[in-house]
């Protein structure tokens, strides 16, 4: 079966994939919070929370990819991108530095209140053009893990840079259609972005391994939209990458590596598409996994804070309460309505419709 057999329409997996990669990143913080040894991340070379954001940035390539080239609109293209990222992070910032914060700090509430860290803090996450703040005046100084309000923060710079990159390249492939670009000619172009990238990157103040890594992930994902007519979904494939995957494993760090990075996009698509059923319901739900990703973090840090000592197993039942709350009220109430906005300055034809359009990932 071609994966572009399957792509259309919203009929998939991927919000099941995603919340369950955002329980993942939750589950591994329960052990690094409290300064305990995640154990999968022993036993692999990786956590499970590194496996769970290659897969938010999977996913998030190849359905942002297609968004742009459904869309054909670079304007629709980032008003949809700021709809999805920006509405739901804004409202976290409040919460988390205006009640969480100021019920938590250690200062006294009028110094922290009038101290500029936390409004730059505010400004900077809020845009995240020039990487995320992470540090609150007086705010879990105490912890096994210190002065970090929300440490998941350090990936949505990246997811937006991958936005901009993305723009860029179909931009200057369109400007290299219309201008009759003769092949020797796109290799300037290509050396051109790949400076790009590396100049983004050093604008931004981005690490380099981490932004390779994404770069990775999310042109992968993209990717494997571009060539959904080549790709064939198979049983068998799948099996054979399973077993690969799961013999590495136990081979060791390197050897896992490598397969991992060969096979998880593979993986990953097989599981969005191909099992049906029963496990399809779950769509109806809706999208909570950006709302667990933006809340998990300071929830589990205002749990070891308050209750010091708290075990991996209580951390991870409290706050996965918690979060996944607050996640269904993120989405019901801020994130689906701000997506029902994507039409406002929307220049696209009435009736064409954007195939998974509404995606994050992270």
């Amino acid at each position: 079966m071609k994966l572009s057999s399957v792509t259309q329409g919203k009929n998939n997996n991927f919000n099941l994939i995603r919340i369950i990669a955002a329980l993942a990143v939750l589950f591994g913080h329960s052990y690094a919070l409290l300064g305990q040894p995640e154990p999968l991340g022993k036993l692999l070379g990786m956590s499970v929370g590194s496996i769970a954001v290659d897969i938010f940035f999977i996913t998030s390539g190849f359905l942002v990819a297609g968004s742009l080239l459904v869309r054909q609109n670079i304007g629709d293209y980032i008003w949809a991108r700021v709809l999805r990222i920006f509405p739901a992070l804004w409202v976290m910032l409040v919460l988390t530095v205006f009640c969480l914060g100021a019920l938590l700090t250690s200062w006294p509430l009028a110094a922290y209140l009038s101290h500029p860290d936390i409004y730059a803090y505010l400004m900077k996450c809020a845009s995240l053009v020039t990487g995320v703040a992470y540090s609150l005046p007086g705010v879990f100084d105490q912890n096994p893990f210190k002065s970090v309000m929300n440490g998941s923060l350090w990936t949505m710079p990246y997811e937006v840079t991958m936005y901009f990159i993305l723009g860029i390249f179909w931009l200057v492939y369109r400007l290299g259609k219309r201008a009759n670009l003769p092949q020797s000619g796109w290799g300037v172009v290509a050396a051109v972005l790949i400076s790009l990238l590396f100049l983004f990157e050093q604008l931004h103040l981005l690490d380099t391994g981490e932004f390779v890594r994404t770069f990775f992930m999310f042109f992968t994902g993209a990717a494997y939209f571009l060539l959904k007519q080549r790709v064939t979904l198979s049983h068998r494939f799948f099996g054979l990458c399973l077993f690969a995957l799961l013999l590495a494993g136990v081979a060791g760090k390197h050897a896992f590596s490598i397969v991992y990075y060969l096979t998880i996009a593979y993986l990953l698509f097989y599981l969005a598409y191909l099992p049906s059923g029963a496990i399809r319901k779950y769509n109806a739900l809706g999208d909570y996994s950006y709302g667990v990703y933006i809340y998990a973090f300071p929830v589990q840090q205002a749990l070891a804070a308050t209750y010091p000592g708290i075990s991996v197993a209580a951390m991870l039942l409290g706050s996965a309460t918690v979060t996944l709350a607050l996640a269904i009220l993120s989405w019901h109430l801020i994130e689906k309505r701000a997506l029902r906005l994507k039409g406002f300055l929307s220049t696209r034809p009435a009736g064409l419709s954007a195939t998974g359009a509404s995606t994050l990932v992270k």
